[in-house]
């Protein structure tokens, strides 16, 4: 079975900052896939390599065995024009600690510009998925809402019903409920867990480790841009191997 993402090797740096420090690993399809680890670890540049958002300067990345970003001939790999770049993007959901809503659209029309503007899709078969997407994340009733209307943990899930529209084979989420009023976690966390148990492939970075806990299949916990330990989340949470890992959960937990 073909891996829903592999990273051979990759390394990340900006300018002397040396971020990413060849890491390797593989995300299985339908697997939901935790990233922890303090911050500055690299977790959060790691998933914005994925998509190609950032450049990585060595090692491979790739999704459903497609090389992310570049073409390989023989030995050597050429990157790909932006149009191609974005045509691989289009399989990738990913939702940003903050939500990026569009302001001056409502919940309904942020839902469905991409599929209308990249895929050139009619209005009409994206609103109609628009209600159904809004519908499946607890709001159904707030599609004519503008984002200035809705509170923190309704806009993202907003972002996420927007992410969804494109139909992706895989979504990242980027510390999706840091910026929340802790009272406004959990309705969030819900549609993530949701969406695990309908078989999205779902790579997550978070510190909610009761989610990691409950829903992961996998954990990994990174530090100073390396894979420190890895496995079954409740083995790396309830029993961690390696001195930094207890080190960190010491404060988390």
């Amino acid at each position: 079975m073909t891996a829903m993402v592999k990273a051979e090797g990759v390394h990340k740096s900006y300018g002397a900052a040396h971020i990413l420090k060849g890491i390797d690993l593989e995300v299985a399809p339908r697997e939901v896939f935790c990233l922890i680890g303090p911050s500055g670890s690299g977790k959060s540049t790691f998933l914005r390599c994925i998509n190609h958002l950032e450049k990585i300067n060595g090692g491979k990345l790739y999704v459903d065995g497609d090389l992310v970003g570049y073409r390989q001939k023989g030995d050597k790999l050429y990157e790909l024009k932006d149009s191609e770049v974005a045509a691989q993007r289009r399989d990738i959901g990913m939702v940003f600690q903050r939500f990026n809503l569009f302001p001056h659209m409502t919940a309904i029309e942020n839902v469905m510009e991409a599929p209308v503007m990249v895929k050139g899709e009619s209005k009409a078969v994206a609103r109609e998925r628009a209600i159904r997407l809004l519908d499946r994340v607890g709001l159904g009733d707030k599609g004519n809402n503008y984002p200035s209307m809705l509170s923190g943990g309704q806009q993202q899930r907003v972002a996420i019903a927007r992410a969804l529209a494109m139909e992706p084979k895989l979504m990242l989420f980027d510390e999706p409920t840091s910026a929340l009023d802790p009272e406004l976690v959990g309705d969030v966390l819900d549609v993530m867990r949701d969406l695990a148990e309908s078989g999205m492939t779902m790579i997550v970075v978070t510190h909610e480790m009761g989610f990691a806990r409950e829903v992961g299949d996998n954990l990994v916990f990174m530090d100073g841009g390396v894979v420190v330990e890895s496995g079954h989340p409740r083995e790396v949470l309830g029993n961690p191997q390696h001195d930094r890992t207890k080190a960190f959960l010491s404060k988390v937990l």
